[in-house]
This record gives C-alpha cells, sequence and structure tokens, in this order.
C-alpha cells in the first residue's frame, strides 16, 4: 500500500488547479478553436493540451528536469520556439487582414463579407500539444512541482499519479471551457462576430508570443 502524504497531495491538487485555470496561451487556443470550429475540435485541442503534459512529465521524472531549467540555454531555445510558434499562429490568424491592409487580396475577397474569412485548419489536436510541449511555464511549473512540493522520498508510483492528475486537470479544465464556448446560446450570439473572435485571438496570441521573447 502507497505511503500518502496528504499535505503533500493536497498542495499539488491546488497548486495544479490555480496553475491551469490561470489565463494564458492554452486558454487562448482552446478559446479560439472552439469559437471557431465547434466543440469536437475544442475538445481535441484539449486532449492535445493534456496530452503534451507527458513529455514535461517525462524529462522531469527521469531527473532532466531540473538540469533544463538551471542551464539557462535551454529554457531560451524552448522560450524562443515558443514564442515564434505563438506568433506564426497569431500572424495565421491576422494574416487575411495583414494581405488586405497591404493591398495584395483579390477585390473579391475584398468586397466579401468578413464572416467569410477562410479559418485556419490546423490540427487542433497537435496546435494544442504543440502550444503546451513549447510552454516554457509549463515545463517551469511541473519541474518547481516536483521539485519543491513533492518530496525526495515520494514513491514513483506516486510521482506518475501526480502527473496523471496534472494532465488530466488540463484536459477536464480546457474541456469544459470548450463546452461552455460552444454552447447553443454562445454560439448564437457569436455566429456573426466568428471574423473578430480570429483577430482577438491572433491579437491574444502574438502578444504572449512576444511577451515570451521580451520575459
Amino acid at each position: 500500500m502507497l505511503n500518502i502524504d496528504h499535505f503533500e497531495l493536497y498542495s499539488v491538487a491546488i497548486i495544479t488547479i490555480l496553475a491551469v485555470i490561470s489565463p494564458g496561451p492554452d486558454f487562448a487556443m482552446v478559446s479560439k478553436m472552439a469559437l471557431l470550429n465547434g466543440r469536437k475540435e475544442g475538445m481535441l485541442c484539449a486532449l492535445g493540451i493534456g496530452a503534451a503534459i507527458s513529455v514535461h512529465l517525462a524529462y522531469t521524472l527521469f531527473g532532466l528536469g531540473i538540469l533544463f531549467a538551471e542551464n539557462v540555454w535551454v529554457l531560451n531555445t524552448l522560450r524562443y520556439l515558443g514564442a515564434m510558434y505563438l506568433i506564426w499562429l497569431g500572424l495565421s490568424a491576422l494574416w487575411p487582414d495583414i494581405k488586405r491592409a497591404l493591398g495584395k487580396r483579390n477585390k473579391s475577397v475584398i468586397n466579401s463579407n468578413s464572416n467569410t474569412r477562410t479559418i485556419n485548419s490546423q490540427s487542433p489536436f497537435w496546435t494544442g500539444f504543440t502550444c503546451n510541449a513549447l510552454n516554457p511555464k509549463t515545463m517551469l511549473f511541473i519541474v518547481s512541482l516536483f521539485s519543491q512540493v513533492i518530496s525526495t522520498s515520494t514513491s514513483w508510483q506516486m510521482e506518475l499519479a501526480y502527473g496523471l492528475y496534472i494532465a488530466l486537470a488540463h484536459f477536464v479544465w480546457f474541456s469544459l471551457v470548450a463546452c461552455l464556448l460552444t454552447a447553443e446560446r454562445v454560439q448564437q450570439q457569436t455566429q456573426t462576430l466568428k471574423a473578430w473572435i480570429e483577430r482577438v485571438s491572433g491579437v491574444f496570441l502574438t502578444g504572449f508570443g512576444i511577451r515570451l521573447f521580451v520575459d
């Protein structure tokens, strides 16, 4: 039978919930997917985010997390990759407006209704997975949790259970966000605002990427 430290258990549970619900790139990405593409795509994005936790968990459990965190070049590499990916996603959402501003769009497209914008058809699962896997803040959160909150005497089975809980918490929360944003009443209100939703999400994702560069 596993020897469970209840204080440690409650600490991990509460800290994880607070970290998961805090606004960030994952929230912006799931919101964008759900509002523009529907509940299924939003939940697939949430599943990708939850699956990406396994990447951070794997190198942390193998003792590489602290090594990565203590080497500035590793953090910077991950930070720049994550920043470039977020900026690319943001600019992809804004690209129709950028092309229009530069005068490079076809007149028939320019004169068409803004709600007929082409929505980026990326794989929602891999978009969510990449967004989280390249997020250095998620890496630092898990490394800090396992090095400062979870005791070195904690069994590997319990550490694995914590990791599964963290991944499940991410999936459940972002699935809930996707479900709430695709409720019939919300969809009716946002149906005519999809172009603006894409623009706003593009601005937020680009902003998150720029912030990663300068942090």
